[in-house]
């Protein structure tokens, strides 16, 4: 099964922003999405969002990259230009709960 192109992309520009290689920066990503739950070939845009700002600052600290955070913030300010709507499925559950609640 193919990754989504979320991931790749936050995958890409983790490796330009860190001395990580494709492989380090693949690894560390995958491992912030499994310990959030989420699958590398179906992760979207905002669920990656949410991975940038909670968990994968923690894994690049443990990994000794410097201003992690910032690092992540700098990702996830770029992520919606890199793959708008990516992953984005409109018959999933999260799509389907989403317009019900949007609607009065």
């Amino acid at each position: 099964m193919a990754n989504s192109p979320a991931f790749d992309a936050v995958c890409a520009e983790l490796e330009a922003a860190t001395s990580f290689n494709a492989l380090e920066a693949r690894g560390t990503v995958r491992l912030a999405l499994k310990a959030a739950g989420l699958d590398v070939a179906s992760v979207t845009s905002p669920q990656l969002e949410v991975v940038l700002a909670q968990v994968l600052p923690r894994e690049l600290e443990s990994r000794g990259v410097e201003n992690a955070a910032g690092v992540c913030s700098d990702i996830s300010a770029r992520l919606t230009n890199l793959v708008p709507d990516a992953g984005v499925d409109e018959d999933s559950p999260e799509a389907v709960f989403a317009r019900l609640g949007s609607r009065s």
